[in-house]
C-alpha cells in the first residue's frame, strides 16, 4: 500500500504540474486539452444533427429563401439583411419544422399539417404531384339583408305588389329571386293544403344607381283570385339566392276589413281624386317661405280634388308641419315619417324606394299621379287648365313634361324694400336659362294603373304608350337650389334691364327673362287667402 505524502512534503520523482487521478499521477495540460477535443467533437455532433437540414450545398441565400418561404406561408416575412446566424435563430426560436435540404415543400407543408396562426389546422392534399393547401372560407355576421320590406298592397283579385329594399350585390350581380304563396286564414297550421302557390316577377327600378342597397319591387301574381272569400289570409314571400331559401316572411296580413277596404278601391271605375302628387324624400333645412309657396301654387293648380304625399326623411321641421297643418285639415296633405330609411344605405335618401311605394300605395285614388320635387313648379297656359291638358292625354299611360331651368341668382331691381319682402320666390326668378343642345332632365305623369314600378324621371314598367309632351302644353320651372336657401341667398346677381329680349349671361350660360309665373303670383296669394286665411310671411 502506498502513502502519499503529508501537506507541505514533496514525492519525489513527481513533477509539480501534475495531479493525482484514481492512483496515478496526470499532467494537468494534457487534462485539459482532452477535455476541450471531447468538447469540440461533441458540440460539432449536436450542430451537425441539428441543422442537417440544410444540407452541404445550402448557401445563405438558400437557407434564407428555405425559411423566407415559411414564413411567408405563415404571414410574416424574415427582413432582408439577416444573416444565416438570424435564418438559424429565427428556425429554433419560431419555427423548429424540419425540411428536405433547402427544398421549402415540406416545410410549408409540415408548417400547414399544424395549427396556423388562426387557431385551425389546414387540409394539405396531393392534386396531380402537386401539393396543394385548402383553404376555407367563413363569413361573419351580415353585411345586408336579402330584403328590406317597406310596404306591400293588394293590386287585384289576384295580384300583390311588394316594395322594398335589398342587397345590392345579391340582387344585381346575383340570382337573387322570390317566390309568392298565398295561405289562407283559415288553413289548419301543419297542414299540406290549401297554400297556392303564385308567380313572382322582380323589378329593379333604381337604374343601378343603388348603394349597399338597391330599390326592389315584386309583384306576385296568381292564375286566380285569392283570399277573394273574403276571410282572409296571408301573402307569405320566400327569398331566395343561389337556390338556397334564404328568408321566408309575411309580407302582407289581410283580414276581412282591410280587404273589403282595398278591393273596393281596386274595383271601383270612379276616382278619389283628379290629381295625386307622390314627393320624393324631402331633407335639409326647407325654407318654409318656399314650401308655402309651392303648396299654395300647387294646390290652386291642380284643384279642389287633389292630394299632396309627402316623405320626411329629415327635412320637415315642426315649423314646416305647421305649414302643412292647415292644408291638411282641408284633405289636401298626406305626411310619411321615413326617416328610418337612413339605417338603409340607398341611392339619394331613397328617393326610388319612396316613389315606388307611393305609386302602389295610391295606386287606384287617381287617375294622374304626378312626380316632381318641391323646387319644381308644374305649369299649363293661362287660357287652359291641367284638368283640360290632362284629358287631351288620356289615351296615353305616361306622359314627361319638360323643364324650363331658372336662374336662383339673376333678378331685376326693387327699389321699394316693403314690396321686395311681399314679394313670393317665384315673383323675383324670372331668368330661365335658354342654352342650347343640352339635355335638361324631365318629369312625369303617369296613369298609375297601369304602371308596375316606376323611376324618377320616368317610369319604364307601363303598360300602354308614353308621350314626351312639348313645352307649350305643359312644362315645369325648376328652381334649383331655392329649396334650402335662406332669402338673402336669392338674388345674388342684379339685372340692370327689364327688356325681355334681353339676353344675360352668367357663368358662360345665356337667361332671357320668362314671366309665366310672375302672372299668376297675385292669384295665388288671393287663393292662399281665402283657403286658409291671412299667413305670416317667413324671412
Amino acid at each position: 500500500m502506498r502513502i502519499a505524502p503529508m501537506r507541505g512534503e514533496k514525492e519525489e520523482g513527481v513533477a509539480p504540474s501534475c495531479i493525482l487521478l484514481h492512483g496515478s499521477w496526470v499532467d494537468i495540460k494534457s487534462l485539459l486539452i482532452a477535455i476541450l477535443l471531447v468538447s469540440t467533437l461533441i458540440l460539432a455532433s449536436e450542430v451537425f444533427f441539428k441543422y442537417s437540414f440544410i444540407g452541404p450545398a445550402c448557401s445563405l441565400n438558400q437557407v434564407k429563401d428555405s425559411i423566407h418561404s415559411l414564413k411567408i406561408s405563415q404571414g410574416t416575412t424574415l427582413n432582408e439583411g439577416a444573416t444565416l446566424a438570424d435564418a438559424l435563430e429565427w428556425r429554433d426560436n419560431d419555427n423548429p419544422i424540419a425540411s428536405d435540404g433547402c427544398n421549402t415543400s415540406k416545410t410549408i407543408e409540415n408548417s400547414h399539417n399544424n395549427t396556423t396562426s388562426f387557431g385551425k389546422a389546414e387540409e394539405v392534399i396531393n392534386v396531380d404531384n402537386v401539393t396543394v393547401i385548402r383553404r376555407d372560407f367563413k363569413g361573419f355576421g351580415s353585411a345586408a339583408s336579402i330584403f328590406v320590406e317597406f310596404g306591400a298592397y293588394r293590386g287585384g283579385d289576384n295580384s300583390f305588389a311588394i316594395v322594398g329594399l335589398g342587397s345590392k350585390p345579391l340582387h344585381v350581380y346575383g340570382d337573387a329571386n322570390f317566390q309568392c304563396v298565398w295561405e289562407p286564414a283559415d288553413r289548419v297550421v301543419g297542414a299540406v293544403g290549401p297554400r297556392v302557390k303564385g308567380r313572382a316577377d322582380k323589378f329593379l327600378p333604381d337604374w343601378g344607381y343603388g348603394r349597399v342597397y338597391t330599390v326592389v319591387v315584386v309583384n306576385c301574381t296568381f292564375e286566380e283570385g285569392v283570399g277573394v272569400d273574403g276571410q282572409g289570409g296571408k301573402l307569405i314571400l320566400h327569398a331566395t339566392s343561389s337556390h338556397i331559401d334564404m328568408a321566408n316572411f309575411v309580407a302582407l296580413e289581410e283580414t276581412s276589413e282591410s280587404y273589403a277596404a282595398s278591393s273596393a278601391s281596386y274595383k271601383s271605375k270612379n276616382y278619389t281624386y283628379d290629381f295625386l302628387y307622390c314627393g320624393s324624400s324631402l331633407f335639409g333645412d326647407i325654407n318654409l317661405q318656399r314650401i308655402r309657396e309651392w303648396l299654395a301654387y300647387h294646390v290652386r293648380l291642380m284643384g279642389p280634388k287633389s292630394h299632396f304625399v309627402f316623405h320626411d326623411a329629415g327635412g320637415v321641421s315642426a315649423q314646416v308641419r305647421q305649414v302643412l297643418l292647415k292644408w291638411q285639415a282641408l284633405g289636401h296633405v298626406t305626411l310619411h315619417d321615413i326617416r328610418e330609411q337612413a339605417k338603409f344605405d340607398g341611392y339619394y335618401y331613397n328617393q326610388f324606394l319612396v316613389v315606388n311605394d307611393c305609386l302602389h300605395r295610391t295606386r287606384f285614388l287617381a287617375k294622374w299621379t304626378f312626380f316632381f320635387d318641391v323646387d319644381e313648379y308644374l305649369y299649363v297656359p293661362p287660357q287652359t287648365t291641367l284638368l283640360q291638358t290632362m284629358q287631351s292625354f288620356s289615351n296615353y299611360s305616361q306622359i314627361t313634361i319638360e323643364q324650363s331651368p331658372m336662374s336662383s341668382k339673376l333678378c331685376l331691381p326693387i327699389h321699394n324694400s316693403s314690396t321686395s319682402r311681399e314679394m313670393w320666390g317665384f315673383e323675383r326668378l324670372i331668368f330661365r336659362n335658354i342654352k342650347r343642345g343640352h339635355r335638361w332632365d324631365r318629369k312625369y305623369a303617369i296613369q298609375a294603373r297601369n304602371v308596375l314600378a316606376t323611376g324618377v324621371h320616368m317610369s319604364e314598367n307601363v303598360v300602354g304608350k308614353t308621350m314626351h309632351t312639348k313645352g307649350s302644353l305643359i312644362k315645369y320651372y325648376h328652381y334649383h337650389n331655392t329649396i334650402t336657401s335662406k332669402e338673402a341667398g336669392l338674388c345674388k346677381e342684379i339685372v340692370n334691364s327689364s327688356s325681355i329680349s334681353l339676353v344675360t349671361y352668367l357663368d358662360e350660360d345665356p337667361y332671357q327673362i320668362d314671366l309665366g309665373l310672375q302672372y299668376v303670383a297675385q292669384a295665388v296669394k288671393e287663393f292662399e287667402l281665402q283657403k286658409i286665411g291671412l299667413q305670416q310671411l317667413f324671412a
